[in-house]
């Protein structure tokens, strides 16, 4: 058994509110550590701490601040091994698909290291007699994460390898459920040089949150989780005064146009749908198929491979789907899909038929698949954030662009088809952050950046890339002039000559 800490000004701290709670394995069931949940107290000092730190980290020159990103990012390097792991028991994602998830956050942390050129600011020389312009990239203060369960690798590094790199303390507060992993990276950029008091992790729930949107020496906050939580956090941070960028749920869909490679699209739909058992923003939850014969082709096909999915303990090799993170979670999934029964849709494969031999206590649950899904049911409305996939019937492309156009999610979509001009003409139109061409899973590389529309993101900035910079610091422009002759006065607004 585990006893997690907070760590605070680099140092472990015991938790002192008396409130723990307890982080399971998902494929025993077992309890395998206990995380304390910091009080208002506890996380005030994090922010005393990261303050405290702020003017020096921030006088540190962009290139040394890179340097240390740089060690930082070989050490994530040298034990992501064990950083999947980390993933994998705590979070329930098969390990080749927790080392992928951490290689995406130290994606970021390798495009965080060429900050010296991404910072720089602009320059205008002799806009007026003697006058010159320009303007600097100066970095924010005090910044807070709150990171969800389930990339507890890849989301916290997105924002803390940004804001760090920029000039900016932070105090990260990661899901409760996956508090292990964070911890690891916070100590790891301790190892790479990182100063004392730049990088806090506060563990705790929603005392936690509160206590960083209100603090008035926490300048920005960034989040990912489910899009109620997601307003709460936008509405209250803004209310303060504070910059915030809120990433909630979605609902994507892929649409599938009568000229796909229909066995292309059941593999990449068995990934998108199934992969880390639907638990990703990302996931295709939505496959619009334009006409019956594609529909039915593609029940025929995908029928199988549900049923064969390769599901155990996430430890074990070569596997294509781990437990869910919690019982509870699991539960509301499988409620799902008994609400899905009872609103007609069609329950071609029923994965709460799925049981591991020799495992009762994992939250294990198997691929669930409906057909004849209509936009009216709460189902499809709805984020379900598991492991089922529905299938929609639309006669026309324009039905299925207007699918994914009207969802109040706007998070991710795909189109699978040959005809480059319908391609063209949905990544155009549909009203969704990120779109996917042939491509079922759009998330950008870490050199562009990652958000969605609608109800699935708050705020103007998306996460990591140029956006990240953008968000994490403050324009401070310059006009300057030099002369040898004495200035008149001028009482009329300035103007350049």
């Amino acid at each position: 058994m585990k006893n997690y800490t907070h760590l605070i000004n680099g140092e472990h701290v015991g938790g002192t509110s008396g409130r723990f709670g307890d982080v399971y394995n998902p494929s025993t069931g077992e309890v395998s550590a206990q995380v304390p949940l910091a009080s208002q107290g506890e996380v005030e000092n994090a922010i005393a701490a990261a303050e405290a730190a702020f003017p020096a980290w921030a006088a540190t020159s962009v290139q040394q601040r890179a340097r240390i990103m740089t060690k930082f990012t070989a050490l994530l390097y040298k034990h992501q091994p064990e950083l999947a792991e980390l993933v994998s028991l705590e979070h329930g994602k098969v390990i080749e698909d927790a080392m992928g998830s951490v290689l995406r956050g130290i994606e970021v942390a390798e495009f965080a290291c060429g900050i010296p050129h991404l910072q720089k600011g602009e320059f205008s020389d002799n806009v007026g007699g003697g006058i010159d312009i320009y303007s600097m990239r100066k970095p924010l203060g005090v910044v807070a994460g709150i990171t969800p369960f389930n990339f507890p690798a890849m989301i916290p590094l997105w924002m803390a390898g940004m804001a760090i790199v920029t000039g900016n303390t932070v105090v990260l507060k990661p899901s409760e459920k996956d508090p292990g992993c964070p911890m690891r990276l916070a100590e790891l950029f301790l190892e790479a040089g990182g100063p004392a008091g730049v990088l806090n992790v506060v563990n705790g729930d929603k005392v936690a949150v509160d206590t960083l949107l209100n603090d008035s020496r926490v300048k920005a906050v960034s989040f990912v989780g489910s899009t109620p939580i997601a307003q709460y956090v936008y509405e209250t941070a803004t209310r303060n005064g504070k910059r915030c960028q809120a990433m909630g749920g979605a609902k994507n869909h892929m649409l599938i146009l009568p000229d796909a490679d229909l066995e292309g699209v059941a593999n990449a739909l068995m990934g998108a749908a199934y992969g880390s058992a639907g638990e990703r923003c990302m996931a295709i939850s939505v496959g619009v198929c334009v006409g019956d014969e594609v529909a039915d082709k593609l029940v025929e096909l995908l029928t199988p491979r549900v049923k064969a999915l390769k599901i155990g303990s996430s430890l074990e090799k070569n596997l294509e789907m781990g437990p869910l993170v919690t019982a509870q979670h699991r539960e509301k999934v499988m409620n799902y899909i008994q609400m899905g029964v009872d609103e007609g849709a069609d329950l071609v494969v029923d994965g709460r038929d799925f049981t591991l031999p020799g495992n009762e206590n994992g939250y294990f649950l198997g691929g669930s698949l409906f057909d004849k899904v209509t936009k009216d049911m709460t189902t499809y409305q709805e984020e379900i954030f598991g492991p089922v996939l529905q299938l929609m019937r639309v006669q026309t492309f324009d039905e299925g662009l207007a699918l994914a156009s009207d969802h109040p999610y706007g998070n991710g979509t795909s189109i699978f088809t040959r005809n480059g001009a319908a391609a063209r003409t949905y990544a155009d139109k549909v009203e969704v952050g990120m779109v996917g061409i042939n491509v079922p899973i759009p998330v950008p590389l870490a050199f562009h950046s990652f958000g969605g529309w609608k109800a699935s993101a708050f705020g103007d900035h998306n996460q990591f890339g140029m956006e990240a910079v953008r968000f994490y610091t403050k324009v401070k422009t310059v006009t300057s002039r030099w002369t040898e002759n004495a200035i008149a006065a001028d009482f009329s607004i300035p103007t350049l000559k």
